[in-house]
């Protein structure tokens, strides 16, 4: 069925009500965090400050999501019809917004944010330095943003190559391979509701979302073998439930996502089919981007604040007060709990502790 004016207007409207709704939980979240750092430093809460390490890769998290979701608002048909905002633009512009959108979200902002992911569920297991080094440590921002953008290179050079050589790999001037218009299509012109001006409609190519497909099942296929990680330092079921939680939205949301994608090249962008694959894909990541926002950003914060009647103490009672900070937030032990005193060494009882504190745990108040 071909696009009529209501059904585009109706899913961009929804897109643009979502994204506004994700920014602003984006923006109070780093409000939040920004907030929780200056009180740490003015009042002098270094205990809780020794549980706020990743706060930076936190930020740029939240960064990243936005920056995705004002592609996803660029990429909408409700831009390009009617005389609107892109359709003022000339063709060729409206080609190049669509190419951009591919190279800047599946190419960049989708892979890194994958990998901040995978990086901040990473921070507790890594193995602290005789400097008090790992996720506590302040180098552990510099190196991780290191890392995510030297990961993220080769998805972006890969997405960068197929949008640049669209017309040599489906047939045009040049070519030295013949691919299918799917495989390599980033626009589609059409004409719509008899307009005489032609616009140009964003898709997904084909061969741009199998990159990505791969890039996403290795990571997830790694996300599992951290979850079990995790769960090893968890020690009640409330840190359970967050662990199983953001495993089980990865494992739905990030393949459905690139299901609908794949879906998406079965039809043309001028049907209503279409606009409900490029939208499903789209809320996939929005709901999987809401989970991660609230586990790895707001309830660390929210759970530190928690602790923020806790003074600093002397060096030597600094052991005495973090496991301190672990029972109040753990309240009494039941019998689903493991002990922390009779399984951990002082590596594996630093490791537990930023997991209680500035991973997933929720205060008991």
């Amino acid at each position: 069925m071909p696009l009529t004016k209501l059904v585009p207007d109706a899913f961009g409207a929804v897109t643009i009500c979502l994204v506004l709704l994700l920014i602003l939980l984006g923006l109070l979240c780093i409000a939040y965090s920004f907030y929780f750092q200056s009180h740490v430093r003015r009042q002098g809460f270094l205990q809780l400050g020794y549980f706020t390490g990743p706060w930076i890769i936190r930020i740029t998290f939240i960064l990243l999501v936005i920056w995705w979701s004002i592609g996803e608002i660029l990429r909408l048909s409700l831009f390009r019809r009617h005389r609107r905002i892109l359709s003022g633009l000339d063709l060729r512009w409206q080609e190049n917004v669509c190419k951009w959108y591919i190279v800047s979200n599946l190419g960049f902002a989708e892979p890194c944010l994958f990998l901040t992911l995978v990086f901040l569920l990473r921070a507790p297991l890594n193995m602290e330095s005789s400097g008090g080094g790992g996720a506590l440590s302040g180098k552990w921002n510099r190196n991780t943003a290191c890392y995510i953008i030297l990961y993220c290179l080769p998805m972006l050079a890969l997405q960068l190559a197929v949008v640049l050589s669209e017309s040599r790999l489906n047939g045009g001037s040049g070519s030295y391979v013949k691919l299918p218009e799917n495989f390599t299509r980033t626009y589609s012109p059409v004409i719509i509701d008899g307009d005489e001006e032609v616009v140009a409609l964003c898709t997904y190519p084909l061969l741009s979302t199998v990159i990505l497909g791969v890039f996403a099942a290795v990571l997830t296929a790694y996300l599992f073998w951290l979850g079990r990680q995790i769960l090893k330092l968890v020690i009640n079921k409330r840190l359970q439930k967050r662990v199983y939680t953001l495993i089980f939205s990865v494992s739905c949301f990030l393949p459905l996502r690139i299901i609908m994608l794949c879906l998406s090249v079965l039809t043309k962008a001028e049907k209503i089919v279409f606009e409900a694959l490029s939208f499903l894909a789209f809320f996939s990541l929005f709901c999987l981007s809401v989970v991660s926002i609230c586990l790895l950003v707001y309830f660390p914060v929210s759970d530190s604040m928690a602790l923020r009647g806790l003074r600093d103490v002397d060096e030597d009672d600094r052991t005495v007060t973090e496991e301190r900070s672990g029972a109040l937030l753990l309240g009494p032990q039941t019998d689903d709990s493991l002990s922390l005193r009779g399984r951990r060494d002082s590596r594996s009882s630093s490791q537990e502790r930023y997991v209680e504190l500035s991973l997933f745990l929720e205060a008991d108040n």
